[in-house]
């Protein structure tokens, strides 16, 4: 082989590589995305079984129960149309309240709960997670034109 199709063949061999390398790791990466999704969302059926998102609203006043003697809670996150009842069995961040904007990353199980494995809560009393205040401004505007005190 001459010098010239040497070269040829190492660099076609170093594109196709590459390609593959390229190609095999957006794929990878498919299933590291989550996806968020408010209550509304979920509801008309946009998430897929097994699929795991975020899910983000409020948390809907006086729904907050606490199973006696553990960690598991059960609450209702409320985009003002639809709701979503979520559970969760850990530790609730200092700052997870009724009323206060919450985004809970997990699936959908067979009965159509929520079933949660990380939630997130606001770090201040104006701050809601921009997820939530974009779905819930858009959807509802005149639920969310103020920030609570």
């Amino acid at each position: 082989m001459t010098p010239r199709k040497e070269r040829m063949t190492a660099v076609s061999i170093l594109l196709i590589a590459v390609s593959l390398a390229t190609f095999f790791g957006l794929r990878g990466c498919d299933n590291l995305k989550e996806y968020f999704f408010d209550p509304s969302e979920v509801v008309a059926g946009a998430v897929k079984k097994d699929q795991e998102f975020r899910l983000g609203g409020m948390v809907k006043e006086n729904s907050f129960k606490r199973t006696a003697g553990s960690l598991d809670v059960r609450f209702i996150v409320t985009d003002f149309a639809e709701d979503v009842i979520v559970r969760y069995s850990g530790l609730l961040p200092d700052l997870f309240r009724e009323g206060q904007g919450v985004v809970a990353t997990g699936r959908l199980n067979d009965a159509g709960e929520f079933e949660a494995h990380t939630i997130f809560a606001k770090h201040d009393e104006n701050y809601m997670p921009p997820e939530v205040a974009e779905s819930l401004k858009t959807q509802h505007p005149a639920k969310t034109s103020e920030p609570r005190p």
